[in-house]
């Protein structure tokens, strides 16, 4: 067996410093944050996190997918440290500043379809969904919007009123946007009508033209659909292309926008700048964050040129397109281009064969699926009836921190990985490595 620099674990786990720290996060900071073990981050280096006790993990969340060029890109630092000598702040909003308008045009440049698009920016991804539920009923002059089960939008009240993922982040909440109807989503390892692809009618897309929009809700009100190209929070699932497509003809044929929530799969991490274009799918609206600016708060809504024409005061934000996250945005999009993405396709591949070794080798992996590096593995009990086995996915998560590998889960049952676009093979057997050891104690056990 391969013996790997990382990661390096020097501490009982968590270290006395870190149990400090906890104690006092516990005391002062809202306990609605969801913290699924002791790690507390120090310093980042690529793809090594290093927590306060001097701790190196093997980090395969990259912060949620926002760290997309890795912890601390040298290229990243310099660039925010040139900016912020020059300018923090001025509010894009009421002001112009030339690395603004420039990310807008590279955005526009970048985004699927004619090139014919306007930018909004904002802080975050509930930021963005905020803004886009905004201009689809501006734009439409309708007010019923259309999610998806297992979606997740943010938490804000207009996002979470999209989010479809857990009751516990909308319990409490009500009354939420009146007028938002959530749909199954294609999800073909899980169908909820009982096919099977390949050998089905798409029946997940009939149930939104023929039963939905026959019997509940009118298409003729509907504003918009929000759809995420591959589903995040709900599992990393990846539709059927046909889906997409026959969704924006049935948006098209009933005048309603589709709205594609790329704040996870978006900016490089699917081995293209969004997952739409895996689909041939041109949205109306295409939200981002996340791994935009390389960590930096940074949001934005991409729409055309036609639908983007609200006039000004009508939507704004103070500190939406900050100088210096705009910066590293546009230096971020520089090492995308410069073979980040090449790198996420290359390297997805390769972890999606050394997952899927471990679905053929151990009956407690159910599914492996994804693009690039949005990749998801689903535990069940048992492989033949999928029984979903959120409990064994919780231990893995937790007890992989322990050997020094940062995962998070996803969907109820799902592990998510969500490295820097900068992995090389080596961490990805190590990661593999690691999980491997985990499953096999936890199948003898």
């Amino acid at each position: 067996m391969k013996k790997y620099p990382y990661p390096h674990i020097r501490t009982e786990l968590p270290g006395p410093r870190a149990t400090k720290i906890i104690k006092t996060d516990e005391q002062f900071v809202s306990p609605s944050y969801t913290r699924g073990y002791p790690c507390v981050a120090d310093q980042g280096k690529g793809m090594i996190l290093i927590d306060i006790d001097n701790n190196e993990f093997l980090d395969f969340c990259a912060g949620i997918a926002v760290c997309s060029t890795g912890h601390c890109h040298p290229e990243i630092v310099a660039t925010i440290k040139k900016q912020a000598g020059k300018l923090i702040h001025m509010s894009g909003t009421d002001f112009y500043y030339e690395v603004q308008a420039n990310l807008a045009k590279k955005l526009n440049r970048l985004a699927p379809g004619s090139h014919g698009n306007r930018v909004f920016f904002t802080n975050s991804g509930a930021e963005s969904i905020e803004a886009a539920i905004k201009l689809a009923r501006y734009k439409t002059g309708r007010t019923r919007l259309i999610a998806y089960i297992g979606a997740f939008h943010g938490r804000t009240i207009g996002a979470l009123s999209l989010t479809g993922s857990k009751v516990i982040q909308k319990e409490g909440f009500a009354p939420l946007l009146q007028g938002v109807t959530h749909i199954p989503y294609p999800h073909c390892y899980r169908c909820q009508f009982g096919k099977i692809y390949g050998r089905c009618k798409l029946e997940c897309f009939q149930y939104l033209e023929n039963i939905l929009f026959q019997r509940t809700v009118p298409p003729t009100e509907v504003a918009a659909v929000f759809i995420e190209p591959i589903q995040g929070e709900g599992g990393y699932v990846v539709p059927p292309r046909e889906y997409l497509i026959k969704l924006q003809k049935l948006a098209e044929k009933h005048e309603f926008l589709v709205v594609a929530d790329e704040v996870q799969s978006g900016m490089g991490r699917t081995g293209k700048m969004f997952a739409s274009e895996h689909f041939g799918f041109v949205p109306d609206i295409i939200c981002t964050a996340k791994g935009i600016a390389s960590g930096m708060p940074l949001g934005a809504i991409i729409a055309k040129k036609e639908i983007m024409d609200w006039p000004p005061g009508s939507h704004a934000s103070t500190f939406g397109g900050n100088p210096i996250a705009c910066a590293a945005a546009l230096k971020t999009i520089e090492l995308l281009e410069n073979g980040l993405m090449d790198n996420a396709v290359a390297m997805g591949e390769h972890l999606l064969k050394k997952l899927n070794r471990l679905k053929r080798k151990y009956p407690v992996v159910g599914d492996v699926r994804g693009l690039g590096l949005m990749v998801g593995m689903e535990m069940v009990k048992d492989r033949k009836t999928k029984t979903p086995d959120p409990a064994l996915r919780d231990r893995i998560v937790e007890r992989a921190f322990y050997k020094g590998l940062i995962i998070l889960g996803c969907g109820s049952n799902s592990i998510r990985f969500a490295p820097a676009l900068i992995v090389d093979k080596d961490h990805i057997d190590c990661c593999i490595q690691i999980l491997e050891e985990i499953i096999a104690e936890e199948c003898s056990s």
